[in-house]
């Protein structure tokens, strides 16, 4: 897994060489761009690109644009990286389709272990098909159908779906969501988990009535 390059973008020179110091410790090769413009011509050059760490305020393009950008043609995990912690900022990037978002100051070694978690299970190689309804999820090839057609999800969107398959049936609290996709070190609350349900709920089509709400607890994915 560690033979994936991550692409570390930046406009502060201190911030990519704190970065890809810790990075290639864990053994991982880092590219690096200082503006939105050089990240994009890095990212559609460079086919080895595995993860990208995306900071929001850049010159020439920002992060927004640049993941914008991005999502069009890839589901490449992206790791939104800002000094500004602000709800509206927060949610703005993950209905662009981040994966994460971590603000300003951050601990080096907790985001090389969101780093290390999400390509350890963006890469796993377990060929599980997982069914439940109408919803069809292939863990090998990372897709997803819903009635028979096919659903463009995020990385994220992903997991939280195959969570909620998992675990069908079960009435699932916020926190316990967070934990289990998120994982324990995640710095954000349960607003992420309703923007993410709202996304997936809406992509499912039909299907996305199997997500249910428990009220004053959080979801659950049911057969019906």
């Amino acid at each position: 897994m560690n033979d994936m390059k991550i692409l570390i973008v930046d406009d502060e020179d201190r911030i990519r060489k704190l970065l890809r110091d810790f990075l290639s410790i864990k053994g991982y090769e880092c590219a690096e761009a200082a503006d939105g413009e050089k990240a994009l011509e890095i990212f559609f050059s460079d086919r080895s690109i595995g993860l990208i760490i995306l900071d929001v305020m850049m010159p020439k393009l920002n992060g927004w644009e640049v993941l914008k950008t991005i999502r069009e043609t890839s589901r490449i995990p992206v790791i939104m990286l800002t000094a500004r912690g602000e709800e509206q900022d927060e949610l703005h990037g993950f209905e662009l389709g981040a994966d994460e978002y971590i603000s300003k100051p951050f601990s080096p070694k907790i985001l090389t272990a969101r780093v290390d978690a999400i390509l350890r299970r963006s890469h796993n190689t377990d060929t599980d098909i997982l069914e439940c309804g109408g919803v069809r999820l292939n863990k090998s090839s990372h897709t997803v159908t819903a009635d028979g057609e096919p659903v463009d999800l995020s990385f994220k969107e992903f997991e939280l779906l195959e969570y909620f398959i998992n675990n069908k049936n079960i009435a699932l609290s916020r926190d316990n969501i967070l934990n289990n996709v998120w994982d324990y070190d995640y710095f954000g609350d349960s607003r992420t988990i309703d923007t993410h349900v709202k996304k997936l709920r809406a992509k499912l089509g039909d299907c996305g009535n199997q997500i249910k709400t428990v009220w004053g607890m959080g979801y659950k994915f049911t057969e019906e």
